[in-house]
C-alpha cells in the first residue's frame, strides 16, 4: 500500500506542476498582451498630441497664447 501512495503522490505532484506551469504561461501571455496594448496606446496618444499641436499652430493658436502673455502653449505631461 505504501508503494501505491507513493505513486499517487508523485502523480498528483506531477499533475500540479504541469497545471502551475500552464497557468504561469497563460498569465505571462496575458501580461505581454496587456503591455503591448499599453505601448500601442501610448504611441497613439503621442501621435494625437502632435496632431493637436500641429492643428493649433495651423489655426494660429500659437499667436493667441503669445499675445496673451503666455510663454508657450499648454502641453500634456510627457511620460
Amino acid at each position: 500500500m505504501a508503494g501505491s501512495e507513493s505513486k499517487a503522490t508523485k502523480d498528483l505532484t506531477a499533475m500540479m506542476e504541469t497545471t502551475m506551469q500552464q497557468l504561469q504561461s497563460r498569465f505571462q501571455n496575458l501580461s505581454d498582451q496587456i503591455i503591448s496594448k499599453m505601448d500601442e496606446m501610448g504611441t497613439r496618444i503621442d501621435d494625437l498630441e502632435k496632431n493637436v499641436a500641429d492643428l493649433m499652430t495651423q489655426a494660429g493658436a500659437e499667436d493667441h497664447y503669445e499675445s496673451n502673455g503666455f510663454e508657450e502653449r499648454p502641453s500634456w505631461p510627457k511620460h
